[in-house]
């Protein structure tokens, strides 16, 4: 019974401590109708309208020209690496540790480093925002 009440009592603060997904993905529609009147809604409007984002913490426009996030090293090299194996060049290999090119990469060996470089991509870089 008593690890029960615990069990109980650590998922509800936990769930307490996580926002809601209805709070993270929250989007309201502000536009102007022919009158000039203002309007806000939680849906989108049925007229062609601009698109912008607000923070909602602050309630200020984001800067459409704000920096982009630095990509991690590992996201970075992920990329390079996938790039590379797309290309037609040859991709040398260090077999033995001395920081120098011993051989190519086979086809095959290849096709596997694409694999685990574009598995690195999706596990290092964050999704991109469309």
């Amino acid at each position: 019974m008593r690890i029960t009440h615990t069990l109980a009592i650590a998922l509800l603060l936990a769930s307490a401590a996580t926002p809601s997904l209805a709070q993270q993905q929250q989007r309201v529609y502000q536009w102007k109708d022919a009158n000039g009147v203002t309007h806000y809604a939680d849906t989108e409007p049925t007229a062609g309208h601009k698109t912008r984002d607000i923070d909602v913490r602050s309630g200020t426009a984001a800067d459409p020209n704000a920096a982009k996030p630095v990509e991690n090293e590992q996201c970075t090299n992920a990329r390079a690496n996938a790039l590379r194996l797309q290309g037609s060049g040859a991709v040398g290999i260090d077999t033995n540790g001395d920081g120098k090119p011993d051989r190519n990469l086979t086809a095959d060996e290849r096709k596997s480093q694409l694999e685990l470089n574009q598995a690195a991509v999706k596990a290092f870089c964050p999704p991109s925002k469309s």
